[in-house]
């Protein structure tokens, strides 16, 4: 396992793009600092950049970089931080520092810290976030398995790391921070 974990790292600092297991499904992720890489990533699921993208983390201190959280009361702080590591997704107020290449029109990003325990091992083995999409062409429905990212997807990314899927069965629910407000079902 480490090895495999290893090599996803060496991809993702090398630019890559891998596949990657996570509660729901297969993810998508490459590092958030490299805009070539988030492009590279883009292309692949042909989505547009105007949508903006996840990050996904082992802990709260890799996603404070990019997140500004002036703009919150404690209370919608801890709204967040108490439903992590889980499939809980928050959208937050980003710092101007922030690339556009992950928050597309927004001035905002999606971030969410995973409780799948391969996730959490890459994220700390790498230091850092990595953005974070469903593994699947536009037009398909996200793999749930290795060989459905081999399927879809060889030829197009740089590694697979093998792994498991957790028991979730939807891709994670996606909220507002300071509103509270649904944007998509879990």
């Amino acid at each position: 396992m480490t090895e495999n974990l290893q090599q996803a790292c060496q991809i993702l600092r090398s630019g890559g793009v891998i596949a990657y297991a996570t509660e729901a499904v297969f993810g998508l992720g490459c590092d958030p600092d490299n805009e070539i890489a988030v492009h590279k990533l883009l292309q692949i699921k042909q989505r547009p950049i105007e949508k903006g993208l996840i990050l996904i983390a082992a802990s709260w201190e890799q996603l404070a970089p990019y997140l500004d959280v002036s703009l919150l009361t404690e209370e919608q702080l801890q709204r967040a931080q108490k439903s992590w590591p889980g499939p809980y997704t928050w959208v937050f107020p980003t710092k101007i520092s922030t690339p556009k290449w992950l928050t597309g029109q927004f001035s905002s990003l999606a971030v969410r810290i995973s409780a799948h325990p391969q996730v959490q091992a890459l994220c700390l083995m790498y230091g850092k976030p990595m953005v974070s999409t469903s593994a699947n062409l536009t037009s398909l429905p996200p793999c749930r398995t290795v060989e459905e990212v081999r399927s879809q997807l060889t030829g197009r990314i740089d590694y697979i790391l093998p792994g498991d899927i957790g028991k979730q069965t939807n891709p994670s629910e996606i909220r507002d921070v300071i509103t509270n407000q649904l944007i998509r079902a879990g």
